[in-house]
């Protein structure tokens, strides 16, 4: 009989945990607590507009390629993919933007207009992020983060002096343009962490932004979810919702079984991709690995106010994504990391994904996603909420030149709260665990349990960390785990002559 493994939440890393273990012959159940699955990756709709509600960005493709190849499809299988042109716009104040195209050449263009030499510092800066990215994503990304011995290659020996150097400084030294700063920091913004605490080694997210390029899948990332739902399903997964996990138990030092909505559920294996912090919780004190002071020492990622917002016209002079730096990010990043409290002016982010996507709005009409990230554990109230839209909508007319205000027909928010509710989320943050070196590989919280056989994490909390293309990375390491644990056991129990 094939041994049943059992996984909590069905977002990417749960999903591409669930297909690795099926095609490793386990007996996988996928539970879900959410009447949709998903995870933070769930859908909106509402009078026929449609949104992402949580991840909005399509990067490194090629992760996403070597995921569906290692069952010998590909992403096109499931999903069509566009690549954004131009890729996305940021505003620093009214009429002045930069628009990033799809491709390094007009990129290295734009920066060489705004000051002189950078083209040619970009095209350097771009050729090391090439190498790092060939480095981490191709290669150091794909271990387990069971030892410091995994970070020492050949490779990442000579790029050793980059893990104790900062991004914020590197870009810096090469660009003096403050715009262009602020667009070469923004990607590190995926990983967590202020670029200050930002190892050097990860502008290999800058290859992924000029390099690879931004894409939409149709129908947005959601379509991502429901392509890994059908490949599940292919290979024989069962995908069950409104599952709420209730316990985690354990005898003789195994996870044997699950409390759901009452029911006992027996296992002989457990993965969760539900927040890490959450999970040890359904497990009895003594098993728990990480303390509640642990958890409080840690570097989260920034929680977010998100908008949902439909729109009876088209809205002009934005692209599908668009970002607003017309404040001081350092102030912002303070207010989120050193000193956390909601801030005066938050820098914010724009998606209008019916700007590629008919299917996104009604004709004529355009579906607007807003997102300002914030420190998690903040106060949320509905009248914060509306406080912060009323700021972020004035500034987006003034900087858009347009009036927009009367045009909403309706807008539905999300934040801290929704983020503990929805998804057990350690004080509501949105994406995990800061990548800064102190929580890099082997010092993240690990994908096996220390206290429980049998049991294993997957997902942002732990390796490799925050952002879409890591979960797939997380789920494919854990399964593997699962499965070297399991052979070794089977060795190990073999009598010796």
């Amino acid at each position: 009989m094939r041994k049943q493994a059992k996984i909590i939440g069905s977002g990417f890393s749960s999903l591409a945990a669930s297909c690795y273990l099926a095609q490793q012959g386990y007996g996988v159940t996928v539970y879900e607590k959410n009447a949709a699955i998903g995870g933070r990756a769930r859908q909106l709709k509402r009078d026929g507009f449609t949104f992402d509600i949580g991840p909005t960005w399509y990067w490194m493709p090629d992760v996403f390629e070597r995921f569906f190849g290692d069952f010998g499809k590909k992403p096109s299988d499931y999903y069509e993919l566009e690549k954004l042109s131009p890729a996305y716009s940021v505003y620093f104040a009214e009429k002045d933007f930069v628009t990033i195209a799809d491709n390094l050449d007009e990129i290295a263009d734009t920066f060489e207009s705004i000051e002189k030499g950078s083209g040619a510092e970009l095209r350097e800066f771009i050729d090391e992020a090439k190498s790092n990215y060939d480095i981490a994503i191709k290669d150091l990304v794909y271990r387990p983060g069971e030892s410091p011995i995994e970070l020492v290659t050949p490779q990442t020996m000579m790029k050793m002096g980059q893990f104790f150097g900062n991004i914020s400084k590197d870009i810096r030294k090469r660009f003096k343009n403050k715009k262009l700063v602020q667009v070469l920091e923004f990607p590190v913004l995926f990983l967590g962490a202020k670029p200050s605490d930002t190892p050097s080694f990860y502008n290999f997210m800058n290859y992924a932004d000029f390099g690879l390029g931004t894409w939409h899948p149709k129908g947005g990332m959601y379509s991502v979810i429901r392509a890994m739902e059908t490949l599940a399903k292919e290979l024989g997964v069962e995908i069950i919702t409104n599952a709420n996990i209730e316990k985690i138990g354990v005898e003789g030092g195994k996870a044997t079984h699950l409390i759901i909505n009452g029911n006992k559920i027996d296992a002989d294996i457990i993965v969760s991709g539900a927040d890490y912090h959450h999970t040890e919780t359904l497990l009895d004190k003594q098993y728990r690995a990480y303390s509640e002071k642990y958890w409080e020492k840690r570097t989260f990622a920034p929680s977010s106010l998100l908008f949902y917002i439909g729109f009876d016209k088209k809205i002009e002079n934005v692209e599908h994504h668009t970002l607003f730096f017309d404040t001081d990010f350092d102030i912002h990043a303070k207010d989120i990391y050193d000193n956390p409290k909601w801030p005066e002016e938050p820098l914010f982010y724009a998606s209008f994904p019916s700007k590629t996507d008919t299917d996104a709005a009604p004709s004529g009409k355009e579906a607007g996603i807003f997102l300002i990230p914030l420190a998690p554990g903040l106060e949320d109230t509905p009248e914060l909420r509306e406080r912060y839209f009323e700021k972020i909508i004035c500034r987006f007319e003034k900087l858009t030149q347009q009036e927009v205000r009367s045009h909403i027909l309706f807008k539905e928010s999300f934040c801290v709260n929704d983020f503990v509710k929805e998804y057990n989320s350690y004080k509501g943050n949105a994406y995990g665990l800061a990548n800064t070196l102190l929580q890099t590989a082997f010092l993240r919280p690990k994908l096996k349990s220390g206290k429980v056989k049998h049991l294993y994490f997957t997902g942002q909390l732990t390796v490799p960390g925050p952002g879409v293309p890591p979960a797939l990375i997380s789920g494919k390491l854990v399964a593997g785990l699962v499965t070297k644990h399991s052979k070794y056991n089977k060795q190990s129990e073999i009598p010796t002559l």
